[in-house]
């Protein structure tokens, strides 16, 4: 048995072991496809020092390269849009821009698709091809569509999924439009991270089809949504186990631009401090009230440093402090972007503060909606 060859063993028992690689056929495809295949241009690792975070290369050369590539870890493979480990030497403060994910998720997502032989799939997100390659292990290259915003990214899978005997459909576009030359589709399986589903998938999967996609926000809280296709609408629910991936591009967050003036607005009391959106599912619920704020921190000269949630769309803006055992708020721009906050999380903590596996979503072509079971309410 070749190196490579055990490393994929030892791969396929840990996904099994751990819940992830539950069936035989996804197994074979593990065990049969060379994740290292797709990292021959080599991956960046992660260094963090005093100073910000940075990232260097790591090629094929280097002994740490073979066994990190059968790690359940996930590997950058670009930064800042354009940059590839091949093309700098020492460390880029940049941040990433595509990756190959970590198997356990990767195939923990297959098996959720629950597919069938000659179920048609769409992929949106190529990265390194990869889990493109055991998609088409598992159904055969004709009932593979994988879509790719970055062209420089496309070529790579391409030629990876050539050299391992793979030939699906690969598209280079904007995943957010789907693939409508090539649809309808049974499912749709996206590995990159949307603000919203967009309304082009539900037109592109068959009624009673399925999307499986992480839904995320810009205070940086996510859940994958399992969604099935009916009419029109798709109902779904989150699966739970704080899954990230990156943005797609169209969805990352504008520039922060001109900040507030904090000293602008009325100060109260608030039930709901800024250090619990330092929970995952307290943030997620936050993102629902105010889908298009961002969190950051602001020191002020003389002062505590301020908890600013902002919405950089409307202008609206909260900045909370912590003043001894209290919690303060400050708010300006339009609307009450806090009490829309605080209102959602306190209702939340009402209903028992259910976890993310217990939230729905529904989905038209005009609207997103995400609930969670409320308790009986009494009336007064």
């Amino acid at each position: 048995m070749n190196d490579d060859e055990a490393l994929r063993d030892a791969l396929a028992d840990r996904l099994t072991s751990e819940g992830h690689l539950r069936s035989p056929r996804w197994r074979r495809a593990v065990l049969d496809t060379p994740r290292h295949a797709f990292l021959r241009g080599g991956y960046f690792r992660r260094v963090d020092d005093a100073g910000p975070t940075g990232w260097e290369p790591v090629m094929p050369e280097d002994p740490a390269w073979l066994p990190s590539a059968y790690a359940d870890d996930s590997l950058v493979t670009q930064i800042a849009g354009t940059i590839a480990p091949g093309d700098i030497r020492g460390r880029i403060f940049r941040s990433p821009t595509s990756s190959s994910t970590m198997p356990g998720l990767v195939v923990r997502m297959l098996e959720e698709l629950h597919v069938d032989d000659g179920t048609r799939v769409l992929e949106i997100g190529t990265g390194s091809g990869y889990s493109t390659a055991l998609l088409c292990h598992r159904l055969g290259d004709g009932l593979v569509t994988s879509v790719e915003v970055d062209e420089d990214v496309a070529v790579r899978a391409r030629n990876a999924l050539g050299a391992t005997g793979h030939a699906p459909r690969l598209v280079v576009g904007d995943g957010l439009a789907g693939d409508p030359d090539g649809g309808p589709y049974d499912r749709i399986v996206a590995t990159c991270g949307v603000t919203e589903i967009p309304p082009a998938w539900l037109a592109q999967v068959r009624p009673g089809g399925r999307i499986l996609a992480t839904v995320c926000g810009w205070m940086y809280s996510s859940e994958l949504a399992l969604l099935t296709v009916g009419d029109g609408v798709a109902h779904g629910r989150f699966l739970g186990g704080q899954v990230s991936f990156m943005l797609a591009r169209p969805h990352l967050p504008p520039p922060l631009g001109l900040l507030p003036d904090l000293d602008d607005g009325g100060e109260r009391e608030t039930v709901v401090g800024a250090d619990l959106l330092d929970d995952w599912t307290v943030r997620f619920v936050a993102q629902i009230a105010a889908p298009r704020a961002q969190r950051l921190w602001i020191s002020l000269e003389g002062d505590v440093p301020h908890d600013v949630v902002l919405d950089v769309g409307t202008g609206a803006w909260a900045a909370l402090r912590h003043d001894g055992d209290r919690w303060t708020v400050r708010q300006g721009g339009p609307g009450r972007l806090w009490d829309r906050i605080e209102d959602h999380v306190t209702l939340w903590q009402q209903d028992g503060a259910p976890s993310l596996d217990r939230f729905r979503i529904t989905v038209t072509p005009d609207a997103q909606s995400i609930t969670w079971p409320s308790r009986p309410r009494e009336r007064g």
